[in-house]
């Protein structure tokens, strides 16, 4: 069995797809996935769904949604179930299954150790592996309570990672002439991430258009300084000067 959460929570097994339809029941199975192999305490699963308002019979909420879920998550003709009951709460024990969260981080490894082994080819298709498991906003629309939240911020940071090593892999094997315009994209949508301005800036350097690569410098220049009052960081200054001089540093590799 499979449990999905980079999209909407779903589970996969023999029969297909599944999707849980009530939304306390998703909290409760996204905070028991999450923490996978601990055990979550029923005041912890009261306060993600609740918040500072449980109703009067919480308690006894949490314990018909875990025997719901149990239900729900039950193989025919199997007396296993991943959800135990371990005081002061339960446990959600994986065995042999998976969470596509895993797998992603795992991709996310081999492209890191691929690109530092100077394999960039294999680091893209690591990379692209990992980034094809979203199937959307991480956890779907549950991210309210404390955990959940927090969970679903890193996810985030590290899928833009993810695309940034992408990029970084795809620039060292001479593909800038793609990136140019998927790159304005991620600008506009991250103004504040430098990083994503540096790769454009040196996809645009190398696609002929230096007057565009330094045209970006000065809007991510513009749009640090109007929102917080930055100048842009060292490696943005270092490509300016390095543009300005035609630092041959900036060319591709001969091998590539």
């Amino acid at each position: 069995m499979q449990y999905d959460i980079l999209g909407p929570v779903r589970v996969t097994d023999s029969r297909g797809g599944r999707f849980v339809s009530a939304r306390k029941m998703q909290v409760l199975l996204v905070l028991l996935l999450i923490r996978a192999r601990q055990v979550v305490s029923i005041d912890e699963a009261i306060a993600e769904i609740w918040g500072d308002n449980p109703p009067r019979r919480a308690t006894a909420g949490i314990h018909v949604y875990i025997s719901q879920l149990r239900k729900f998550l039950a193989q025919p003709g199997s007396q296993h179930n991943p959800i135990l009951t371990r005081p002061p709460g339960y446990l959600f024990h994986l065995g042999d299954d998976r969470i596509d969260v895993d797998l992603f981080q795992e991709l996310l490894h081999q492209g890191r150790r691929h690109l530092k082994e100077g394999r960039p080819e294999n680091a893209v298709a690591a990379f692209e592996a990992g980034l094809s498991l979203w199937r959307g906003q991480a956890l779907g629309d549950l991210c309210d309570g404390p955990v959940i939240e927090g969970f679903a911020t890193w996810l985030e940071e590290t899928r833009l990672e993810c695309v940034e090593s992408l990029i970084e892999a795809q620039l060292s094997i001479g593909l800038h002439r793609e990136l140019v315009g998927r790159l304005y994209s991620l600008t506009a949508e991250h103004p504040l991430r430098e990083t994503f301005y540096r790769q454009l800036m040196l996809a645009l350097c190398r696609s002929e258009r230096q007057a565009d690569a330094l045209r970006t410098y000065q809007q991510a220049r513009t749009r640090l300084n109007e929102e917080l009052g930055l100048e842009p960081c060292r490696a943005l200054r270092d490509l300016q000067q390095a543009i300005l001089i035609a630092d041959e540093r900036l060319e591709l590799p001969t091998a590539v």
